[in-house]
């Protein structure tokens, strides 16, 4: 593209043609085109000059001109693109600091050299002006299903053209080992649309959650019409999926209306999955119910939820335990993704003797303890009965419903627990006091001397230490190492503190040391509320 100052028309006809063929603004390509003029300029007449050019939008004229800039004395660096108040005098009527002298000075004829360095400016600039464009155009677009026709492979990595531009299909982001041949069609979900230096800036999956409840909402127009709404989907792609849905109208039956007559709308999505078997399971606001239909086709016994932990034991027949993991772990892990649970899954004898277990411990620690024989004490256990603080301090009332229990013996039950626990509290007393306790952290409210033995054992032996505790550290809690959720063991977690009694010790003790001051508390508590009723509000309003 050799451009001369001759031929000025032609400027605004390439222009013109080039801004056609990318679909771009030609303001952009005369801009480029001048800034091209500017550098073959700069090249004649020195690289420290500050040309500038600009082409006759109608004409095609191209006018050279340089400006100097007006400085302080002691800011002067560049004597070809600046000069001083002083020096200006004879070129500007008062001149101001700021000021800038323009002058014409003749065209340059462009050489071949300078004419290849021009145009190579100028794809530049169409080509970011190209990918402005596509950004500009898809990127409202991501979250949606979009057709392209694929153009190359290049390291298993997918191109396709989607229209008016390019858009990138990574190899982790295809079903299995599908592969294509150029100009075959392909239905993308678009995961990710942004701006990048180079390359595409279109991101497409095939693999995406998101992806089949697209094609979920393509195929049933009760989800497009918002009667049924997907609540959540898990995939192991190409393989097998879980879909969750509910209906907000009482007369139609979510299930059924994805799956369609005789199949006909899920199986259009199996088609589009390379053949994905597709579960269909009604959700359910309760999490134990839900977890049994995620469970499907498998039968549940029993649900036990820990809802602090996010963490969930399903005990199943022994015939169903191999149905429920599924194979390799699939239908268990497909339910843990659905739901957002970790579940144990164990069969009905394994769950039998856990139980016996706990219950022979707790027996023996009734009778070591308060010196009963073992009938009577797994009378206490039968009865719900977990360990001495729940004897020492129930009301009297719940022992006398045991069978052969009567007011002496039961106030005798409860004087041998409280002498047990005293016991025990002076004798951990005593060890936190050889290990350093100091006295404001044993009589800190709300620790017992077991509590505080416990943590001097790890190191905390004043309020100070104690304050610096974060809740967590206290009452435990559980950590995602790797997409893997670990246990974190709390040192009072033995002692059944929660996290939010963790938290309220932790803060009153800083506040005890004057860390935290309570009118700060009150205020934050106070804006929090009031955003939470400016939440309920607006979902009212929305309602």
């Amino acid at each position: 593209m050799a451009i001369t100052s001759a031929n000025q028309l032609e400027l605004l006809q390439t222009a013109e043609a080039v801004a056609r063929e990318k679909m771009i603004d030609p303001g952009l390509v005369v801009e480029a085109m001048e800034e091209s003029l500017a550098r073959a300029a700069k090249s004649r007449y020195g690289a420290e000059m500050d040309i500038r050019v600009t082409i006759d939008r109608k004409t095609g004229r191209a006018t050279f001109t340089r400006v100097r800039t007006v400085v302080e004395d002691e800011e002067l660096e560049n004597y070809q693109a600046e000069f001083t108040v002083e020096q200006a005098a004879q070129y500007l009527d008062d001149p101001k600091v700021g000021d800038q002298f323009i002058e014409e000075v003749p065209p340059v004829e462009m050489g071949r050299i300078a004419a290849q360095s021009a145009k190579q400016v100028i794809l530049q600039k169409v080509r970011e002006a190209e990918r402005d464009r596509q950004f500009e155009e898809f990127k409202d677009r991501a979250g949606t299903i979009i057709n392209g026709v694929v153009k190359r492979e290049e390291y298993g990595n997918v191109i396709v053209d989607v229209g008016r531009g390019e858009a990138i299909l990574r190899r982790n982001e295809k079903i299995g080992r599908e592969s294509y041949r150029p100009n075959d069609r392909i239905r993308c979900f678009i995961k990710d649309v942004r701006r990048e230096n180079r390359g595409p800036q279109i991101f497409l999956s095939r693999t995406a959650p998101e992806f089949m409840a697209a094609l979920f909402k393509m195929e049933v127009p009760e989800i497009y019409d918002g009667i049924i709404e997907i609540k959540a989907v898990a995939r192991d792609p190409g393989s097998r999926a879980k879909i969750a849905v509910i209906s907000y109208d009482g007369s139609i039956d979510p299930v059924g209306a994805c799956v369609g007559m005789r199949g006909s709308r899920v199986q259009a999505v199996v088609n589009e999955l390379q053949g994905e078997k597709i579960d269909i399971i009604p959700w359910n606001d309760d999490q134990p119910t839900f977890l049994v239909n995620a469970l499907q086709p498998a039968e549940v016994s029993k649900v036990v939820l820990d809802e602090e932990a996010e963490r969930i034991e399903v005990v199943v027949p022994e015939e169903q335990l191999s149905l429920a993991i599924g194979r390799r772990g699939q239908n268990v892990r497909l339910a843990s993704q659905l739901t957002h649970l970790d579940i144990d899954i164990m069969t009905e004898a394994e769950d039998s003797a856990r139980r016996q277990k706990e219950f022979e411990e707790r027996t023996g620690l009734f009778m070591a303890a308060l010196d009963l024989d073992e009938f009577f004490a797994q009378l206490l256990v039968s009865e719900g009965f977990t360990n001495l603080e729940e004897v020492a301090y129930v009301e009297i009332d719940e022992l006398l419903v045991i069978d052969g229990v009567d007011d002496g013996t039961a106030n005798e039950l409860q004087a041998r627990a409280r002498d047990v626990l005293e016991a025990q509290a002076r004798e951990a007393l005593e060890k936190a006091r050889a290990l350093g306790a100091e006295d404001s952290l044993i009589q800190f409210e709300g620790l017992t001397p077991r509590m505080v033995q416990a943590l001097a054992e790890d190191g905390v032996k004043t309020l100070e230490d104690f304050a610096t505790c974060a809740d967590w550290e206290l009452a435990g809690g559980w950590t995602t190492v790797d997409g893997e959720r670990v246990k974190d063991d709390g040192l009072l977690e033995p002692h059944n503190v929660s996290l939010e009694e963790a938290r309220d010790m932790v803060m009153t003790a800083r506040i005890m040391l004057g860390w935290v001051d309570p009118a700060d508390l009150e205020q934050d508590d106070a804006e929090a509320d009031e955003a939470e009723l400016s939440d309920e509000a607006a979902e009212e309003a929305e309602a």
